[in-house]
């Protein structure tokens, strides 16, 4: 993987990290991107309740998603979150979003990888292109020691988006997700800075 970018921009309202990569980009939310965040979960609700629960209606609004936004910029300020749109590569066009979240400090020095893609855009490489990314700044630019990730058993393409981008199955988390009406396994998977 080829990080042709890397900028930490002083702005107001907080940090912008944008990575670039040969198949996208990633950059941190702004409060400016609600609408276009509001697009992506609102397009994609149906497709990503396979894996995940569904919202409530007020999730699927602007000002909702605003308000996601402005928590993620706090989180960012003390740098225990940092939260991702990712964009097709020379456009401002927002495909999906990944974020490196509870971050932890020693004694553990980790944190969590999630992610989800437009449906229109799955199978092209570009979800495992923006984990690589967020772990490389994770490992270089947060100075952790470990990412991890939860995927469900059943969600055969996150599998092996995990497993391209390097990281290894550690185990298995019985009914860990209460996901529409039913209580989900999840696989472990982790990833650590010297593999």
């Amino acid at each position: 993987m080829v990080l042709k970018i890397w900028n930490l921009l002083r702005k107001k309202g907080g940090n912008v990290v944008s990575i670039q990569g040969e198949k996208c980009y990633i950059r941190t939310f702004q409060e400016k991107d609600a609408q276009s965040l509001t697009g992506l979960v609102s397009r994609n609700k149906y497709f990503w309740s396979t894996y995940e629960p569904l919202q409530r209606p007020e999730y699927y609004t602007v000002d909702a998603q605003y308000k996601k936004i402005q928590e993620s910029l706090y989180l960012m300020d003390s740098k225990r979150e940092f939260t991702f749109g990712i964009y097709e590569l020379g456009t401002n066009n927002l495909i999906g979003h990944i974020a490196l979240y509870a971050v932890k400090r020693l004694p553990y020095s980790s944190a969590f990888v999630g992610y989800a893609m437009d449906e229109i855009y799955i199978g092209k490489g570009i979800v495992t292109e923006a984990v690589k990314m967020v772990v490389r700044f994770a490992f270089d630019q947060i100075g952790l020691h470990r990412v991890e990730a939860y995927v469900s058993t059943q969600n055969n393409a996150s599998i092996r988006v995990l497993e391209k981008s390097g990281f290894h199955r550690e185990g298995l988390l019985r009914k860990l997700l209460y996901i529409n009406g039913q209580w989900v396994d999840h696989y472990m998977y982790a990833c650590l800075e010297d593999e």
